[in-house]
């Protein structure tokens, strides 16, 4: 991607990135800066995660099924043909649940797109979860609603395993590949990278 393309990229209203061309500056000159020490496009902290065998790294093609919070039979196989980003969570990480606003933002922008994001509730009790999405339907938009599963639900299976820090997100590409992982907060470049797959 040519210096050109990058400095005007646009941006969803409401994302990371919007309205605030210093930050595409400084992640540009970031990106600059660490190009020669980023082997694919991963950031430090979920490297040294992805070498944790707890963080399941290996899995290329990830494969996650079970019940949807709404009771719906849920495959990402069945989501082949689109980018989906799928993001470990808990409510009781402040991270995460920090990271839900800018999420339900992108993905009502990308509303049309082949775009999904499939959010998996790694809490002990489901109550928690419960709980907190009651929350949620009383204040969320259904435009902003994404697939949301729970990981104690007993049809829930995955070959991801356990993340050894939440938020834990994969990037998968329309062939229902892997191309990025995330670990931590999700930084505002995925966004980019995003909007390169579609």
């Amino acid at each position: 991607m040519a210096l050109t393309d990058i400095t005007s990229r646009h941006f969803l209203p409401g994302t990371a990135s919007a309205g605030r061309p210093w930050r595409v500056g400084l992640a540009l000159t970031a990106l600059l800066v660490a190009a020669p020490f980023v082997a694919n496009a991963q950031p430090a902290a979920a490297a040294r995660a992805a070498s944790a065998p707890t963080a399941a790294a290996a899995v290329t093609l990830p494969q996650i099924e079970g019940k949807t919070i709404e009771g719906t039979a849920f495959k990402l196989a069945s989501l082949r043909g689109k980018v989906v980003l799928v993001m470990f969570w808990s409510t009781g990480c402040a991270v995460c649940r920090d990271k839900m606003p800018e999420l339900r933002t992108n993905y009502e922008g990308w509303k049309g797109k082949p775009f999904e994001l499939v959010a998996i509730n790694t809490d002990a009790r489901v109550q928690d979860f419960l709980d907190y999405e009651r929350i949620i339907s009383a204040t969320v938009p259904l435009k902003q609603r994404f697939v949301q599963l729970w990981t104690g639900e007993t049809g829930y299976r995955d070959n991801i395993g356990k993340a050894a820090q939440l938020p834990a997100a994969y990037l998968v590409d329309k062939n229902g590949k892997v191309v990025e992982r995330y670990v931590g907060r999700i930084p505002a470049e995925a966004w980019d990278r995003i909007a390169d797959l579609l």
